[in-house]
């Protein structure tokens, strides 16, 4: 048994982390930097409704789409290669962005930045895999990756805003060219060169069906989400479900896959990509309502609404933050256990908001929640790339950050779909008699809608209207916080039993205890323990 523990990284390690978490933080914030910028967009661009979205949706898109193929070609020519080429391709792509002149121009500048931010996540993520091989200061180091992360979707919005207050909707994007230089300065100083030993070449056919799996997949999902049940929707998920199958069978027939299927069969990879996934999933469907909330039932404005906000994700943080200290002395499940119940109170204490309780219990109930998932992405990002062969490290980044943007689509798509369904139905009996019918109607389909009919009723009406849509979109938070506390207790319940084996990092495990199975490779933690 090899005794020898682990090198511990040092100075340069540490400050090459600060370069790593600047791009993901952009990454990040690039998701959301556009939602207060839209009616500026719209009046300088003109788009129509269906390129308006676009916008908005090709850069995640084609983030989720080039994941694993980015995340394989890492392992093949270089991590430190493919971080500082995707960071350049993102400066060229925000410049692009910024100074485009049609909606046209927009929509593919967003696209090129999609192509290049899903280079800077496995790389980066990936690296961090091979500076902290001790296990202890490796999840502090996923932990600070994993804050940069939410702390960039937070501020996107913030930081948009501001930036509108003094410049052009453009300027938003500007921010990631001086990140971007930085990057390229200091990257190849402090950051190491990693490539696995045997890397075999790139397959072309499965990089083309692992796009045409992902994206008709992820297309087909949005649509769901913004559209609802429609033959379109169902035959992208479709299509992108049978290639996905093809693509599956051809990794298996190969010597040098896209995807090593054999991470699938290490108990600790599957079950935290599992809990991770289902952890997303939950919390997008609500997160949906609770924007809307803030909004349309409260009546905050969206920067006011994104202020809000922020104390979740600064619980979000601190969760993240303090899981690698405490897993130090406490087993990695327990740590996960006790915070996927403590989202389940969270979310539990959700379904206790009425349109008239204001922002209190909303938003304690949402730091609660908050901080209990924190430590479950920290940790599961953790045991994946951890569990992974270091030639593999990069695959297994792309791995994790596939199922959480497929997490987050479905999420929004299901869950919100849910919510949305139990609106319409107690909004039907909650528009009142005298409003006219296209008002009517608007306000049955969503909560958005009865507010813009509200504002062309007399004050009676348009208060009886508003009371009875509001309740009704508080019924539809209410079961979209019931299904998430539903899946955080089953969770807790299924994921903790199945990663009892993976010891704390602070001590190996006892002689005895539960272990893995013998068939799987060990994972990262006993191999630095033992």
């Amino acid at each position: 048994m090899n005794t020898t523990a682990p090198p511990l990284a040092g100075r340069r390690e540490w400050i090459g982390l600060a370069v790593l978490v600047l791009p993901t933080l952009l990454v990040s914030m690039d998701l959301t930097v556009l939602h207060l910028a839209v009616p500026a967009l719209s009046a300088d661009l003109r788009p129509s409704g269906t390129q308006l979205l676009w916008i908005l949706d090709v850069y995640g898109f084609l983030i989720a789409g080039w994941l694993i193929t980015m995340g394989a070609l890492g392992d093949r020519i270089g991590r430190r290669r493919l971080l500082l080429a995707g960071g350049t391709a993102f400066a060229v792509a925000s410049v692009l962005a910024a100074l485009s002149s049609s909606a046209e121009l927009l929509i593919l500048s967003r696209g090129l930045l999609g192509i290049a931010g899903a280079t800077l996540m496995p790389s980066t993520l990936s690296l961090i895999r091979h500076m902290f091989p001790d296990s202890a200061q490796r999840g502090v180091a996923i932990g600070t990756w994993m804050t940069s992360f939410m702390v960039g979707g937070a501020i996107g919005p913030l930081v948009g805003g501001a930036l509108l207050e003094r410049f052009w909707w453009g300027s938003a994007f500007l921010l990631g060219v001086p990140v971007m230089m930085l990057l390229l300065l200091l990257g190849p100083v402090l950051l190491p060169e990693y490539r696995a030993p045997e890397a075999g070449r790139l397959d072309l056919v499965s990089v083309l069906l692992s796009l045409a799996a992902v994206l008709p997949g992820v297309y087909g999902i949005k649509q769901l989400a913004e559209h609802g049940v429609d033959w379109s929707a169902g035959a992208a998920f479709l299509v992108g479900l049978a290639l996905g199958v093809v693509f599956v069978r051809r990794q298996r027939a190969l010597r040098d896959p896209l995807v090593d299927l054999r991470l699938f069969s290490d108990r600790t990879f599957s079950t935290a990509l599992t809990t991770q996934t289902l952890g997303v999933f939950a919390m997008a469907g609500t997160q949906l309502f609770i924007g809307q909330y803030l909004q349309l039932v409260v009546g905050l404005s969206p920067l006011q609404a994104g202020l809000w906000t922020l104390p979740s994700t600064a619980a979000g943080i601190v969760g993240a933050m303090l899981a690698p200290a405490a897993v130090r002395r406490i087993r990695p499940a327990a740590v996960m256990g006790i915070g996927l119940l403590l989202s389940a109170v969270g979310f539990a204490a959700m379904t206790q908001v009425t349109p008239d309780s204001g922002l209190t219990l909303l938003i304690s109930a949402f730091v609660v929640l908050s901080v209990g998932l924190g430590p479950t992405m920290t940790l599961t990002t953790d045991m994946m790339v951890g569990s992974a062969p270091p030639e593999r490290a990069g695959a297994a980044s792309a791995i994790s950050e596939t199922g959480s943007e497929f997490g987050l689509s479905m999420g929004l798509a299901v869950i919100g779909s849910v919510g949305t369904a139990v609106y319409g139905t107690q909004a039907n009996d909650a528009v009142p008699e005298g409003v006219p019918a296209r008002a009517a109607e608007a306000a049955r389909e969503t909560l958005g809608g009865a507010v813009n009919a509200a504002r062309t009723l007399p004050e009676g009406l348009a208060e009886q209207l508003l009371a009875g849509t509001r309740a009704a979109f508080t019924s539809g938070l209410h079961a979209t916080a019931a299904i998430g506390c539903a899946i955080a207790v089953a969770l807790a319940a299924v994921a903790v039993p199945r990663l009892r084996h993976v010891p704390a990092t602070g001590k190996a495990a006892e002689p005895g205890e539960p272990t893995d199975e013998p068939d799987e490779p060990a994972t990262s933690t006993q191999r630095a323990t033992t």
